[in-house]
């Protein structure tokens, strides 16, 4: 009748890491592209904009 012994402390840390993880995978699910992505992204508009201002006419 003896069952696994168990830590409670070890059991709630575990617990509370688990539903940190959970919360922070439907945050990411929500707002979107991960830090990375969005640098690259911001980079890639910039070098965008550049080459764009660099085939503009100048007018005399």
């Amino acid at each position: 009748m003896t069952g696994k012994v168990i830590n409670l402390r070890q059991a709630r840390k575990r617990k509370a890491r688990e539903d940190k993880a959970d919360a922070g995978d439907a945050n990411a699910a929500l707002h979107g592209i991960s830090g990375g992505d969005r640098t690259l992204a911001d980079a890639r508009r910039g070098k965008a904009a550049r080459d764009l201002d660099g085939h503009e006419r100048e007018e005399s």
